[in-house]
């Protein structure tokens, strides 16, 4: 050793370090696992739909600019809404029936609220992310509840 001055042994019991990669591997596996307690692919399509009915509020079609009036008001909360309801279904899996269904319903409110859902995308990545949340059966192998009676 060169700090304590004495000899370096080949016959050390040290175990070598972890490479990069399985560090990388160990953070995916782990990933993994997390992704697969909860209804991650919905609560995913739902925020990617509320993000895209946004910025559909935003935008401006050559000398076609889109006013919001009155609907302003909508157009900012229910895409704030999605996103909410795609973040706490993937945080709280508990309770995914109820925050697919509210996903549901907003989605296709969005149809009048938001220009056409987003023209049509948004609404369709939300209906596709509610129906995805509300139908996850949970953690593969785990015990489904039971009616006490």
């Amino acid at each position: 050793m060169l700090l304590s001055g004495g000899t370096s042994s080949t016959t050390e019991n040290s175990a070598p370090a972890p490479s990069r990669s399985a560090k990388a591997s160990g953070k995916a596996s782990r990933f993994r696992h997390w992704r697969r307690q909860r209804p991650f692919v919905g609560g995913l399509l739902a925020m990617l739909g509320g993000v895209e009915m946004f910025f559909s509020g935003q935008l401006d079609l050559g000398h076609l600019h889109i006013q919001l009036g009155i609907e302003g008001l909508q157009a900012t909360v229910i895409p704030i809404v999605l996103v909410l309801l795609g973040v706490l279904s993937v945080t709280m899996p508990p309770h995914h029936v109820f925050y697919g269904v509210l996903t549901l319903v907003v989605a296709v409110y969005s149809l009048v609220g938001v220009n056409m859902g987003g023209f049509l995308v948004g609404m369709l990545l939300s209906v596709v992310g509610g129906v995805l949340v509300a139908a996850w059966m949970g953690p593969p192998g785990a015990k489904r509840g039971t009616w006490a009676g």
